[in-house]
């Protein structure tokens, strides 16, 4: 039996706020990958290393959470006033599933220092010493992002002072501007509030109806008060991880709002978009203790926010829901609004997992529907590894 040697493709191993995952350039993918389908997903699910019925992700780059199972693809844009055009994979950890449906706000960070590392950004927008501002247009939803990243002596900046809870050293600020965040979501016609209510009733069996905030911005999200579901807003990863009766309750959350948020039209469905809606919970201001160890006061945030990513507690906070958390805190009365206060507001802090995060949006109503222009927040980024990886030349070939 003849055996197929490994093939090589340039990729790079970037961490992107919260997140890491595999950076390729378009034009470098077999020629099989570098249209959507089948070869395209079974490429980037060999190269992460899924399915693994054992959940570790040993035979391949992932490391066996959804903030490590990730892969992005980018290219030059056709498109006017864009740079480049970002399209982000999520790859799901114990199925051969690659999830297309949104975006991760997280690795968004990375994208402007990957683009002008790549050649993808015309060197006459690169300063010699400043911050390049590098116009992304993100494919999977539609929407454009704005990353203002720091360059000195020609080339990007990584290190620097910029601390972020979640990510262990410091490095250089990258300020992203999400621009008109509401996703343009199948089904949902482009609204924010996809049902026309700021709070909805969400009828979920076995669980009874709960009051929840269902909104497309960042990404499709759905809020819902700690306090009616059993929690405090405090609780780390292992609080609800190891309870499958908690996943379980969470998973039927997110299925029923989907159907509610017009994204499928039958509860099963959700099996096949792992990646959104996001769920989370939001409770009132309240000291704990973060993952590292580092006390939160109550006085130096507005609000408590756990989100849940690809089935599982997030370590910190999704970059697409901090847009989600950014914008429904600037529209008063919404769930999020409610547990920082109420009122009107430009900026909100909230704690998460791993610390705090501050993320902004201003919110204006227009012919009664709220429009917000964009959300800013700060992550950062920086090249773990480059190079090359390896795929067993039959991973995806005769798809």
């Amino acid at each position: 039996m003849a055996h197929l040697p490994q093939i090589r493709i340039p990729a790079t191993y970037m961490r992107g706020g919260t997140s890491k995952g595999v950076f390729f350039r378009l034009q470098d993918l077999p020629e099989a990958a570098q249209v959507a389908g089948a070869a395209r997903d079974a490429l980037l699910l060999r190269v992460i290393g899924s399915p693994d019925p054992y959940g570790k992700q040993i035979d391949g780059m992932g490391g066996a959470t959804s903030s490590t199972s990730k892969t992005v693809i980018l290219s030059k844009s056709a498109r006017p006033d864009h740079d480049v055009d970002y399209l982000f994979g999520q790859v799901a950890i114990d199925k051969a599933f690659v999830d297309w449906s949104g975006n991760c706000g997280n690795l968004s960070a990375a994208v402007g220092s990957f683009a002008i590392g790549a050649g993808l950004v015309d060197g006459a927008r690169i300063p010699h010493n400043g911050v390049a501002v590098v116009r992304i247009w993100q494919a999977n939803i539609g929407k454009t992002i704005i990353a203002h990243v720091p360059v000195t002596g020609g080339a990007v900046q990584e290190t620097g002072a910029f601390e972020l809870d979640g990510v262990t050293f410091p490095a250089a600020e990258v300020q992203l501007e999400f621009m008109d965040p509401a996703a343009e979501e199948e089904g949902a016609g482009g609204a924010m509030f996809p049902t026309g209510h700021v709070v909805d009733d969400l009828d979920v069996p076995g669980l009874g109806t709960l009051r929840a905030t269902m909104i497309n911005a960042g990404i499709p999200t759905i809020f819902v008060d700690a306090q009616a579901i059993g929690y405090t807003g405090t609780e780390l990863q292992d609080a609800i991880n190891g309870d499958p009766k908690a996943l379980a309750m969470f998973e039927s959350i997110r299925a029923h709002g989907a159907v509610r948020m017009g994204l499928i039209k039958h509860v099963d469905e959700a099996a096949t978009r792992q990646h959104t809606p996001k769920v989370a919970f939001v409770a009132p201001p309240s000291a704990y203790v973060s993952s590292s160890g580092k006390q939160v006061a109550a006085a130096d945030i507005d609000l408590l926010v756990r989100a849940m990513s690809m089935g599982k507690l997030h370590h910190a906070m999704m970059g697409t829901a901090a847009v989600a958390i950014g914008t429904a805190a600037a529209i008063p009365g919404t769930l999020v609004s409610l547990a920082a206060g109420g009122g009107e507001r430009s900026a909100v802090r909230f704690g998460h997992p791993s610390g705090t995060l501050r993320v902004g949006a201003e919110a204006t109503q227009v012919d009664g529907d709220w429009r917000v222009a964009k959300a800013i927040m700060s992550r950062s980024a920086r090249v773990l590894m480059e190079g090359w990886v390896r795929v067993p030349g039959d991973a995806f070939r005769g798809l």
